[in-house]
Parts: structure tokens; C-alpha cells; sequence
């Protein structure tokens, strides 16, 4: 078979998983529409804890945890790896009942689900008539951040990356776009539309926790990485509130969501946000918030390299 005809067998073969793919997981996602937030929560949780541990990306959790906590012992690792997978199904198994698990009431707070000592940072955001960036990172479940926002009637946008498969794409985008406000994909224009929400005077969210090739050099867990300078940049440009947002899974299926900030900046000689040390800042702030609660963060990505 010549080369080229063995290229043309391979993209066409790479349609038809993509296909298979994009059927498996609206099958998927169907399926889980269908029972309620806890059993899907339960069910994918357990498949995740199950599973996870023989899937590739589970070494690369242990390397993981081996630089960012050497003093541990090796039960240690894997009892927060069986965590991570659990956390990171129970992500999967709740997408499609955000719109069920969000049910902060602020006349009555702390009684539903969604649990959150921040209103008054959120009340602030909303009413100080200033665009705004918020940082997050990929621990508990990352989408209720975004939720948090729009539900606190904050104009705001939230910068993602599509999928590469487009039926699971479009599933996606089906789910977040009536709850998490504008949706910003992250390709060559997004920048431009990052500045244009902010114009608008919009809160605009983004995870930046995870290896970034064209970011800053920082430091997390005491070893060198490069990070996602974005919301540095656009605050040095913007010159506007910064504030960081996790979110922690309790017990009984219910969340914590807890904000941080307006933080003070690193600043340069002329006034200005110095990039690469607010990068750092944040960088930090993360840090802090995985070691709090490690079983509950994503370990599954090449963060050094």
C-alpha cells in the first residue's frame, strides 16, 4: 500500500471512531439524563475509581504525585489517585444535571446543595460596575464556578476549549450555553473576544491551572512549569479586580464554593501588573488550594515537562 493511500485509510478511519465516538458519548450522556444528580454522580464516580487506576493516564498521576509530594509513601499516592479518578467521574456522571445541582437560594443560603460563605465578594463583583477576571483551577467540580457567576447575576464570559471530537463539542456547548453566560473558545481569536467582554464590562472566568507551551515560566510544588499568563496580562491591560474561585466536594453530595480576593498585584517600576509575578501569585494560591484537598484535583495532565 503506498503511502499515501495508508494516510487516506487513516483519516477515514479516524472519521468513523470520531463518529462512534460522538454516538457512544450522546448514548452516554442520554442515558445519565435520565437518572437523577446523586446516581449519576455515584455511578460514573465508581466506574472512574474502577477503571482509572488502568488507564495510561493513571502513571501519570503517580509521577505527578511523586514530585509534588515526595515525603509521601506510595499507599499514600494511591489512595489520592483512587480519589482523583472518583472526583473526576462524579465531574463526568454531573454535567448534565448542573442545572439541578445549582440550587443556591440566597433567601436561603447554605440549605440546598451549594454551599458558600463569598456572597458578599460575589455582591461586590456584581455591584461595583467593573469588568472583572476570575482564575480557577480543576478541582471539585470546576463547571460551578461559571454557574456561580451567571446565577449571581454577574455579566460575565467563560474561556473553554472545545473538544476535538465535534458531536461531543456540540453536546457541550448544549449544556453550558443557557447557564454560564458567553462562551469563548479557546482558538487564535479568543484573545480579541476576551478584551471585548471585558469592555463590555463582563466578569470573564478561566481555568489556568494546567501546562500552557507559550506561557511564563513559574514555580508549583517547588519545581518549574510554564503557566497561562492570560488573566495577568489582561489585568495589567484592564487594570481591574482579580479574584481566584474553588470549589470543594463535601460529603452527601453537596459543594463549597469559596472566592478569594480582589488580590493585590505584583507590580513593575512603572505601576504597572507585572506578568510573570502575578502568574506566579496565582500560581500559588492553587497550590495552596490542591494541597487542602489533593484527592479532589486533576493529576491526569503533564503539568512539568
Amino acid at each position: 500500500m503506498s503511502k499515501l493511500a495508508l494516510l487516506r485509510l487513516r483519516r477515514q478511519l479516524a472519521r468513523y471512531g470520531d463518529r462512534i465516538l460522538g454516538r457512544l458519548v450522546k448514548l452516554l450522556l442520554n442515558t445519565l439524563r435520565r437518572t437523577n444528580p446523586d446516581r449519576a454522580s455515584d455511578l460514573c464516580g465508581a466506574l472512574a475509581r474502577r477503571f482509572g487506576p488502568w488507564l495510561p493516564a493513571h502513571r501519570i498521576g503517580q509521577a505527578n504525585l511523586r514530585a509534588a509530594f515526595p515525603e509521601k509513601d506510595a499507599a499514600w499516592i494511591e489512595a489520592t489517585l483512587r480519589d482523583a479518578w472518583d472526583n473526576l467521574g462524579r465531574v463526568a456522571g454531573e454535567y448534565v444535571h448542573m442545572a439541578r445541582i445549582w440550587d443556591f437560594d440566597p433567601e436561603h443560603p447554605n440549605t440546598g446543595r451549594i454551599l458558600t460563605d463569598s456572597i458578599p465578594m460575589f455582591e461586590m463583583l456584581r455591584d461595583d460596575g467593573k469588568p472583572a477576571l476570575c482564575f480557577a483551577a480543576h478541582l471539585g467540580n470546576w463547571e460551578l464556578p461559571a454557574i456561580a457567576a451567571a446565577a449571581h447575576g454577574l455579566p460575565s464570559a467563560v474561556v473553554y476549549r472545545m473538544p476535538n471530537n465535534k458531536a461531543v463539542a456540540k453536546e457541550i456547548a448544549r449544556i453550558r450555553a443557557p447557564l454560564m453566560g458567553q462562551l469563548i473558545r479557546t482558538r487564535a481569536q479568543a484573545a480579541l473576544e476576551m478584551a471585548a467582554a471585558l469592555d463590555r464590562g463582563k466578569h470573564l472566568g478561566m481555568l489556568v491551572d494546567q501546562h500552557f507551551s507559550r506561557g511564563v515560566e513559574v514555580t508549583f510544588f517547588g519545581r518549574r512549569c510554564k503557566a497561562n499568563p492570560t488573566v495577568a496580562r489582561l489585568a495589567r491591560r484592564f487594570d481591574c479586580p482579580v479574584v481566584g474561585t474553588r470549589v470543594i466536594r463535601l460529603p452527601d453530595r453537596r459543594f463549597r464554593i469559596t472566592g478569594e480576593g480582589p488580590f493585590d498585584l505584583p507590580r513593575d517600576a512603572e505601576g504597572l501588573v507585572d506578568v510573570a509575578a502575578a502568574t506566579q501569585m496565582m500560581t500559588g494560591v492553587i497550590e495552596g488550594w490542591v494541597r487542602e484537598n489533593p484527592g479532589q484535583y486533576l493529576w491526569f495532565h503533564r503539568r512539568w515537562r
